[in-house]
Formats: C-alpha cells, sequence, structure tokens
C-alpha cells in the first residue's frame, strides 16, 4: 500500500467513525519526518481514544500495517498515530485549536479524499 493510499485510508476510517474536520496534508516536500499528515478532531475524550483504536484496528486488520508507535493515548487532548510515512494526528477541539497544525504547515499540499455522505 502506497503512502498516499494509507492516508486515504485513515482519512476514510476516521470520517466514518465521525471524527470532524477530517483533512490529510502532503508534507513531504515540508519536512523529512513522514510524507503525510491526517488530522481529525474528536468530540470527547472517549471519542479521541475510539478514534484511535478504529484508525488502528482497521489498518492492521484490513491492510497488515502496525502503527510504529501511540503517543498521548492516556491523557491529554492530542494522540499521535505513526504509521511512518502517514502520521495520524487527534485531536479534541480545544487541542487542534490551539495547536493549529494546518497554520503550522500552510505551505503543505490538501489532499482530497472520499467522504461518507450523512
Amino acid at each position: 500500500m502506497t503512502a498516499i493510499e494509507k492516508a486515504k485510508k485513515a482519512a476514510s476510517v476516521l470520517d466514518e467513525k465521525k471524527g470532524r474536520e477530517v483533512r490529510i496534508l502532503k508534507v513531504r516536500e515540508e519536512t523529512v519526518l513522514t510524507d503525510y499528515f491526517v488530522i481529525a478532531t474528536a468530540t470527547s475524550s472517549t471519542h479521541l481514544k475510539a478514534l484511535c483504536d478504529e484508525v488502528e484496528y482497521v489498518l492492521r486488520e484490513e491492510e497488515g500495517i502496525r502503527a510504529d508507535r501511540v503517543e498521548g493515548y492516556q491523557g491529554g487532548g492530542w494522540i499521535l498515530v505513526d504509521f511512518g510515512d502517514v502520521i495520524v494526528h487527534l485531536f479534541d477541539q480545544t487541542s487542534r485549536e490551539y495547536f493549529k497544525l494546518e497554520k503550522l504547515w500552510n505551505g503543505a499540499e490538501a489532499v482530497e479524499f472520499e467522504q461518507k455522505e450523512d
């Protein structure tokens, strides 16, 4: 699975699980850390963990891809799930507004993905 396919799969999973403001940023030209960021907002701490659990589960079970690491699961309003060439950032609303990753990485290209119709 290519990095962009993985990013789109993660974004779709988060969208289906009712993540808000799901975005994919192509950061390959901006940093050596990763190729893509997937960013989503949760509505509560329980929802935040559910988003993390679901994206990890689906990528592992359906695609055979395991996260290299997960940071922030036990507390705070930001969970980072590192899949190597794709890093998933999950925020509560307050943390997303505070850290403003889209503004910080404003040179990154936004990538479209198929979103579920409500």
